[in-house]
Protein backbone atom coordinates (compact mmCIF):
# COMPACT_ATOMS: atom_id res chain seq x y z
CA UNK A 1 0.00 0.00 0.00
CA UNK A 2 1.82 3.52 -0.36
CA UNK A 3 0.75 5.14 2.55
CA UNK A 4 -0.10 2.22 5.62
CA UNK A 5 -2.55 4.72 7.50
CA UNK A 6 -4.15 8.13 8.20
CA UNK A 7 -1.41 10.35 10.65
CA UNK A 8 -4.44 11.67 12.81
CA UNK A 9 -3.04 11.67 16.09
CA UNK A 10 0.28 12.92 15.41
CA UNK A 11 1.61 15.65 18.15
CA UNK A 12 1.93 18.59 16.08
CA UNK A 13 -1.94 18.61 15.29
CA UNK A 14 -2.47 20.58 18.40
CA UNK A 15 -2.21 20.49 22.07
CA UNK A 16 -2.10 17.32 23.51
CA UNK A 17 -5.58 15.82 24.67
CA UNK A 18 -6.43 14.40 28.03
CA UNK A 19 -8.75 12.52 29.65
CA UNK A 20 -10.46 15.72 30.22
CA UNK A 21 -11.15 15.82 26.76
CA UNK A 22 -12.26 11.87 26.79
CA UNK A 23 -14.32 13.39 29.53
CA UNK A 24 -16.19 16.40 27.69
CA UNK A 25 -16.75 14.27 24.90
CA UNK A 26 -18.58 11.70 26.91
CA UNK A 27 -20.64 14.28 28.79
CA UNK A 28 -21.55 15.39 25.00
CA UNK A 29 -22.52 12.36 23.72
CA UNK A 30 -24.36 11.71 26.76
CA UNK A 31 -26.29 14.96 26.43
CA UNK A 32 -27.17 14.17 22.88
CA UNK A 33 -28.73 10.94 23.69
CA UNK A 34 -31.24 12.01 26.79
CA UNK A 35 -32.10 14.80 24.13
CA UNK A 36 -33.05 12.44 21.53
CA UNK A 37 -35.26 10.32 24.10
CA UNK A 38 -37.40 13.51 25.48
CA UNK A 39 -37.56 14.21 21.67
CA UNK A 40 -38.75 10.54 20.78
CA UNK A 41 -41.25 10.46 23.67
CA UNK A 42 -42.60 13.99 22.94
CA UNK A 43 -43.73 12.52 19.72
CA UNK A 44 -45.01 9.38 20.45
CA UNK A 45 -42.90 7.04 21.05
CA UNK A 46 -42.59 4.47 23.93
CA UNK A 47 -43.24 6.72 27.17
CA UNK A 48 -41.25 5.52 30.62
CA UNK A 49 -44.45 3.08 31.26
CA UNK A 50 -44.31 1.30 28.33
CA UNK A 51 -47.44 3.12 26.83
CA UNK A 52 -47.64 4.94 23.91
CA UNK A 53 -47.08 8.87 24.61
CA UNK A 54 -48.77 12.27 23.11
CA UNK A 55 -48.02 12.25 19.54
CA UNK A 56 -47.81 14.78 17.71
CA UNK A 57 -49.56 12.75 14.69
CA UNK A 58 -49.08 12.99 11.02
CA UNK A 59 -45.69 12.19 8.24
CA UNK A 60 -44.15 15.36 10.52
CA UNK A 61 -44.36 13.83 13.84
CA UNK A 62 -43.22 10.29 11.82
CA UNK A 63 -40.25 12.23 10.94
CA UNK A 64 -38.94 13.75 13.89
CA UNK A 65 -39.50 10.21 15.39
CA UNK A 66 -37.17 8.89 13.14
CA UNK A 67 -34.79 11.47 13.50
CA UNK A 68 -34.64 10.57 17.38
CA UNK A 69 -33.62 6.99 17.09
CA UNK A 70 -31.61 7.86 14.48
CA UNK A 71 -29.82 10.11 17.07
CA UNK A 72 -29.94 7.54 19.67
CA UNK A 73 -28.08 5.27 18.00
CA UNK A 74 -25.03 7.62 16.79
CA UNK A 75 -24.79 8.83 20.13
CA UNK A 76 -25.31 5.34 21.76
CA UNK A 77 -22.64 4.33 18.92
CA UNK A 78 -20.31 7.13 20.02
CA UNK A 79 -20.27 6.39 23.66
CA UNK A 80 -19.64 2.86 23.35
CA UNK A 81 -16.48 2.85 21.01
CA UNK A 82 -15.32 5.57 22.70
CA UNK A 83 -15.01 3.49 26.12
CA UNK A 84 -13.72 0.83 24.09
CA UNK A 85 -10.94 2.63 22.81
CA UNK A 86 -10.29 4.48 26.01
CA UNK A 87 -10.90 1.73 28.59
CA UNK A 88 -8.13 2.42 30.56
CA UNK A 89 -8.83 5.51 31.51
CA UNK A 90 -12.21 4.18 32.63
CA UNK A 91 -13.40 2.44 35.95
CA UNK A 92 -13.37 -1.23 34.80
CA UNK A 93 -16.82 -2.65 36.10
CA UNK A 94 -18.80 0.42 35.10
CA UNK A 95 -17.47 0.54 31.38
CA UNK A 96 -17.55 -3.71 31.00
CA UNK A 97 -21.09 -3.34 32.23
CA UNK A 98 -22.31 0.07 29.93
CA UNK A 99 -20.36 -0.86 26.70
CA UNK A 100 -22.25 -3.94 25.37
CA UNK A 101 -25.92 -2.48 26.23
CA UNK A 102 -25.11 0.31 24.66
CA UNK A 103 -24.20 -2.49 21.21
CA UNK A 104 -27.31 -3.90 22.04
CA UNK A 105 -30.02 -0.60 21.63
CA UNK A 106 -27.76 0.34 18.53
CA UNK A 107 -28.11 -2.52 16.61
CA UNK A 108 -31.53 -2.89 17.91
CA UNK A 109 -32.94 0.23 16.58
CA UNK A 110 -30.89 0.21 13.28
CA UNK A 111 -32.62 -3.03 12.46
CA UNK A 112 -36.20 -1.33 11.30
CA UNK A 113 -34.30 1.10 8.68
CA UNK A 114 -31.97 -1.50 7.37
CA UNK A 115 -34.47 -3.63 6.38
CA UNK A 116 -36.39 -0.74 5.14
CA UNK A 117 -33.21 0.32 3.25
CA UNK A 118 -32.56 -3.56 1.86
CA UNK A 119 -35.74 -3.57 0.75
CA UNK A 120 -35.74 -0.27 -1.90
CA UNK A 121 -32.15 -1.18 -2.70
CA UNK A 122 -33.43 -4.29 -4.26
CA UNK A 123 -36.31 -3.50 -5.96
CA UNK A 124 -34.85 -0.85 -7.49
CA UNK A 125 -32.21 -3.25 -8.61
CA UNK A 126 -34.87 -5.38 -9.97
CA UNK A 127 -36.26 -2.40 -11.92
CA UNK A 128 -32.86 -1.54 -13.44
CA UNK A 129 -32.01 -5.03 -14.56
CA UNK A 130 -35.67 -5.99 -15.82
CA UNK A 131 -35.99 -2.82 -17.77
CA UNK A 132 -39.30 -2.11 -15.79
CA UNK A 133 -38.66 1.80 -14.74
CA UNK A 134 -36.10 4.39 -15.37
CA UNK A 135 -33.50 4.09 -13.11
CA UNK A 136 -33.20 6.44 -10.25
CA UNK A 137 -30.46 9.71 -10.64
CA UNK A 138 -30.04 9.00 -7.38
CA UNK A 139 -28.93 5.68 -5.55
CA UNK A 140 -30.50 4.71 -1.87
CA UNK A 141 -28.37 6.38 1.13
CA UNK A 142 -26.56 3.94 3.41
CA UNK A 143 -28.58 2.30 5.55
CA UNK A 144 -26.47 3.06 8.74
CA UNK A 145 -25.47 6.77 7.75
CA UNK A 146 -26.17 9.44 10.11
CA UNK A 147 -28.17 11.26 7.62
CA UNK A 148 -28.99 11.01 4.23
CA UNK A 149 -27.12 11.63 1.02
CA UNK A 150 -26.82 10.03 -2.08
CA UNK A 151 -23.87 7.95 -2.88
CA UNK A 152 -22.26 7.25 -6.04
CA UNK A 153 -22.16 3.78 -6.74
CA UNK A 154 -19.26 2.28 -8.70
CA UNK A 155 -20.98 1.63 -12.64
CA UNK A 156 -20.28 -2.43 -12.16
CA UNK A 157 -22.59 -4.52 -13.46
CA UNK A 158 -22.76 -8.27 -14.53
CA UNK A 159 -23.80 -8.66 -18.44
CA UNK A 160 -27.05 -7.55 -19.24
CA UNK A 161 -29.18 -10.72 -18.56
CA UNK A 162 -32.08 -11.67 -21.07
CA UNK A 163 -34.63 -9.02 -20.35
CA UNK A 164 -37.84 -10.87 -21.32
CA UNK A 165 -36.97 -13.88 -19.48
CA UNK A 166 -36.03 -11.28 -16.55
CA UNK A 167 -39.38 -9.75 -16.72
CA UNK A 168 -41.32 -12.23 -16.04
CA UNK A 169 -40.15 -13.27 -12.97
CA UNK A 170 -39.65 -9.48 -11.72
CA UNK A 171 -42.33 -9.04 -10.43
CA UNK A 172 -42.90 -12.15 -8.59
CA UNK A 173 -39.74 -11.99 -7.32
CA UNK A 174 -40.23 -8.03 -5.77
CA UNK A 175 -43.68 -8.96 -4.42
CA UNK A 176 -41.34 -12.15 -2.60
CA UNK A 177 -39.13 -9.82 -1.54
CA UNK A 178 -41.74 -7.05 -0.29
CA UNK A 179 -43.81 -9.50 1.60
CA UNK A 180 -40.56 -10.88 3.56
CA UNK A 181 -38.45 -7.70 4.41
CA UNK A 182 -41.58 -6.20 5.25
CA UNK A 183 -42.67 -8.65 7.70
CA UNK A 184 -39.13 -8.01 8.69
CA UNK A 185 -39.17 -4.65 9.22
CA UNK A 186 -42.40 -4.73 11.04
CA UNK A 187 -41.03 -7.10 13.41
CA UNK A 188 -37.97 -4.60 13.85
CA UNK A 189 -40.15 -1.88 14.84
CA UNK A 190 -41.71 -3.83 17.40
CA UNK A 191 -39.11 -5.34 18.92
CA UNK A 192 -37.70 -2.00 18.83
CA UNK A 193 -40.53 -0.68 20.55
CA UNK A 194 -40.14 -3.42 23.25
CA UNK A 195 -36.77 -2.39 23.68
CA UNK A 196 -37.40 1.77 24.43
CA UNK A 197 -39.65 0.41 26.97
CA UNK A 198 -38.12 -2.35 28.59
CA UNK A 199 -36.58 -2.45 32.10
CA UNK A 200 -33.66 -2.93 30.38
CA UNK A 201 -33.15 0.15 28.82
CA UNK A 202 -34.13 1.93 31.27
CA UNK A 203 -31.07 0.91 32.91
CA UNK A 204 -29.32 1.77 30.31
CA UNK A 205 -30.56 5.50 30.16
CA UNK A 206 -30.13 5.82 33.72
CA UNK A 207 -26.12 5.38 33.60
CA UNK A 208 -26.01 7.75 30.43
CA UNK A 209 -27.85 10.32 32.58
CA UNK A 210 -25.04 9.92 35.15
CA UNK A 211 -22.83 9.76 32.60
CA UNK A 212 -24.06 13.49 31.46
CA UNK A 213 -23.11 14.82 34.44
CA UNK A 214 -20.13 12.54 36.20
CA UNK A 215 -17.52 10.50 34.14
CA UNK A 216 -15.81 7.38 36.31
CA UNK A 217 -12.11 7.98 34.88
CA UNK A 218 -9.60 6.16 37.11
CA UNK A 219 -7.38 8.55 38.97
CA UNK A 220 -4.69 8.96 36.77
CA UNK A 221 -7.06 9.22 34.02
CA UNK A 222 -7.87 13.11 33.80
CA UNK A 223 -4.09 13.82 32.99
CA UNK A 224 -3.52 10.74 30.82
CA UNK A 225 -2.37 11.45 27.48
CA UNK A 226 -5.26 10.13 24.60
CA UNK A 227 -2.87 9.91 21.68
CA UNK A 228 -1.32 6.60 22.48
CA UNK A 229 -4.69 4.88 22.95
CA UNK A 230 -5.65 6.86 19.54
CA UNK A 231 -3.09 5.75 17.81
CA UNK A 232 -3.21 2.33 18.75
CA UNK A 233 -7.17 2.55 17.47
CA UNK A 234 -5.52 3.04 13.71
CA UNK A 235 -2.91 0.88 14.60
CA UNK A 236 -5.60 -1.76 14.98
CA UNK A 237 -7.49 -0.71 11.19
CA UNK A 238 -4.34 -0.41 9.46
CA UNK A 239 -3.35 -3.87 10.25
CA UNK A 240 -6.42 -5.16 9.21
CA UNK A 241 -6.80 -3.77 5.90
CA UNK A 242 -3.37 -4.79 4.81
CA UNK A 243 -4.65 -8.60 5.72
CA UNK A 244 -7.47 -8.06 3.59
CA UNK A 245 -7.79 -9.89 -0.25
CA UNK A 246 -6.79 -6.86 -1.95
CA UNK A 247 -5.79 -8.37 -4.68
CA UNK A 248 -9.47 -10.18 -5.16
CA UNK A 249 -11.10 -6.69 -5.01
CA UNK A 250 -9.09 -5.39 -7.66
CA UNK A 251 -10.81 -8.06 -9.94
CA UNK A 252 -14.17 -6.96 -11.22
CA UNK A 253 -15.70 -10.79 -11.19
CA UNK A 254 -15.45 -13.00 -8.31
CA UNK A 255 -17.12 -16.23 -9.01
CA UNK A 256 -16.57 -17.77 -5.29
CA UNK A 257 -18.52 -15.34 -4.22
CA UNK A 258 -21.61 -15.83 -6.39
CA UNK A 259 -21.60 -19.63 -6.11
CA UNK A 260 -21.07 -19.42 -2.38
CA UNK A 261 -24.23 -17.08 -2.25
CA UNK A 262 -26.41 -19.55 -3.95
CA UNK A 263 -25.33 -22.48 -1.99
CA UNK A 264 -27.54 -24.08 0.41
CA UNK A 265 -25.68 -22.59 3.21
CA UNK A 266 -27.87 -19.84 5.02
CA UNK A 267 -24.33 -18.75 6.86
CA UNK A 268 -22.98 -15.28 5.88
CA UNK A 269 -20.67 -15.23 3.52
CA UNK A 270 -17.25 -15.73 4.53
CA UNK A 271 -15.62 -13.09 2.21
CA UNK A 272 -17.30 -10.62 3.84
CA UNK A 273 -16.38 -10.58 7.32
CA UNK A 274 -13.26 -8.85 7.65
CA UNK A 275 -14.49 -6.23 5.67
CA UNK A 276 -17.06 -5.98 8.20
CA UNK A 277 -14.49 -5.90 10.58
CA UNK A 278 -12.58 -2.98 8.82
CA UNK A 279 -15.76 -0.92 8.36
CA UNK A 280 -16.29 -1.50 12.53
CA UNK A 281 -12.16 -0.49 13.02
CA UNK A 282 -12.56 2.40 11.07
CA UNK A 283 -15.54 3.83 12.89
CA UNK A 284 -13.44 3.27 16.68
CA UNK A 285 -10.91 5.27 14.54
CA UNK A 286 -13.16 8.04 13.44
CA UNK A 287 -14.68 8.07 17.26
CA UNK A 288 -10.79 8.23 18.47
CA UNK A 289 -10.25 11.32 16.12
CA UNK A 290 -13.45 13.11 17.49
CA UNK A 291 -12.16 12.68 21.40
CA UNK A 292 -8.47 14.00 20.67
CA UNK A 293 -9.28 16.77 17.59
CA UNK A 294 -12.83 17.32 18.28
CA UNK A 295 -15.80 16.61 16.36
CA UNK A 296 -15.55 20.22 14.46
CA UNK A 297 -12.40 19.05 12.73
CA UNK A 298 -12.95 17.67 9.19
CA UNK A 299 -11.84 14.34 8.42
CA UNK A 300 -9.30 13.17 6.03
CA UNK A 301 -10.84 12.96 2.39
CA UNK A 302 -9.43 9.53 2.50
CA UNK A 303 -11.15 8.47 5.21
CA UNK A 304 -14.48 9.91 4.52
CA UNK A 305 -14.47 7.88 0.58
CA UNK A 306 -12.91 4.58 2.37
CA UNK A 307 -16.11 4.96 4.97
CA UNK A 308 -18.59 5.67 2.23
CA UNK A 309 -17.56 2.43 0.48
CA UNK A 310 -17.27 0.12 3.48
CA UNK A 311 -20.78 1.45 3.71
CA UNK A 312 -22.08 0.10 0.27
CA UNK A 313 -20.19 -2.92 0.74
CA UNK A 314 -22.50 -3.63 4.02
CA UNK A 315 -25.51 -2.75 2.29
CA UNK A 316 -24.57 -4.21 -1.31
CA UNK A 317 -23.62 -7.92 1.18
CA UNK A 318 -26.55 -8.12 2.99
CA UNK A 319 -29.38 -7.35 0.12
CA UNK A 320 -27.49 -9.83 -1.75
CA UNK A 321 -28.07 -12.35 0.95
CA UNK A 322 -31.45 -11.29 1.36
CA UNK A 323 -32.00 -12.34 -2.61
CA UNK A 324 -30.10 -15.42 -1.95
CA UNK A 325 -32.69 -16.16 0.95
CA UNK A 326 -35.87 -15.16 -1.23
CA UNK A 327 -34.16 -17.56 -3.81
CA UNK A 328 -34.21 -20.97 -1.14
CA UNK A 329 -38.29 -20.10 -0.67
CA UNK A 330 -39.62 -23.36 -1.63
CA UNK A 331 -41.81 -23.59 -4.64
CA UNK A 332 -40.95 -20.61 -6.08
CA UNK A 333 -41.68 -20.19 -9.86
CA UNK A 334 -38.89 -21.07 -12.22
CA UNK A 335 -38.86 -17.65 -13.48
CA UNK A 336 -39.17 -16.15 -10.22
CA UNK A 337 -35.65 -17.52 -9.06
CA UNK A 338 -34.30 -17.41 -11.66
CA UNK A 339 -34.96 -13.26 -11.16
CA UNK A 340 -33.83 -13.42 -8.42
CA UNK A 341 -30.73 -15.10 -9.25
CA UNK A 342 -30.01 -12.51 -11.14
CA UNK A 343 -30.27 -10.12 -8.63
CA UNK A 344 -27.63 -11.70 -6.26
CA UNK A 345 -25.67 -11.68 -9.02
CA UNK A 346 -26.06 -7.74 -9.14
CA UNK A 347 -25.73 -7.55 -5.83
CA UNK A 348 -22.44 -9.43 -5.51
CA UNK A 349 -21.02 -7.54 -8.40
CA UNK A 350 -21.81 -4.28 -6.57
CA UNK A 351 -19.94 -5.81 -3.68
CA UNK A 352 -16.57 -6.08 -5.36
CA UNK A 353 -17.39 -2.93 -6.62
CA UNK A 354 -17.04 -1.54 -3.08
CA UNK A 355 -14.09 -3.57 -2.45
CA UNK A 356 -12.18 -1.65 -5.16
CA UNK A 357 -13.95 1.15 -4.79
CA UNK A 358 -11.97 1.07 -0.58
CA UNK A 359 -9.09 0.10 -2.09
CA UNK A 360 -8.82 3.21 -4.44
CA UNK A 361 -9.86 5.56 -1.92
CA UNK A 362 -7.36 3.97 0.78
CA UNK A 363 -4.18 3.58 -1.41
CA UNK A 364 -4.64 7.79 -2.48
CA UNK A 365 -2.55 10.33 -1.02
CA UNK A 366 -3.46 11.95 2.19
CA UNK A 367 -5.74 14.85 1.61
CA UNK A 368 -6.40 17.69 4.14
CA UNK A 369 -5.50 16.48 6.71
CA UNK A 370 -6.28 18.53 9.67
Amino acid sequence: MAQRHHDLTDSAAGPVSTGEALAGYLRGQATEFLRALRLHRETGGAASNGSPGASTGGPAGAEVRVDAVRALRRSARRISGSLHTFRPLLEPEWSEQIRPELAWLSGTLALEHAYGARLERLLLALNRLSGAAPVPSQPVGAAGSAGPGPEDRPAVHPAAPDRGSLTVGAAKAGALLDRQLTLARTRAHSTALQALGSSRFHAVADKVAVLASEVPLTPAGPATDLRPLAAAAQERLADAVTALPLVTAGSPYNAEALVHGLSPDPAPHPQDAPWHQVRLLLRLHRYACEVVHGRSTPLDVRLLAAGEALDRHRDASEASSAAAQAARTPRIAPATAYALGVLHADQRHEVEAARYAFQRSWQKQKIGAP
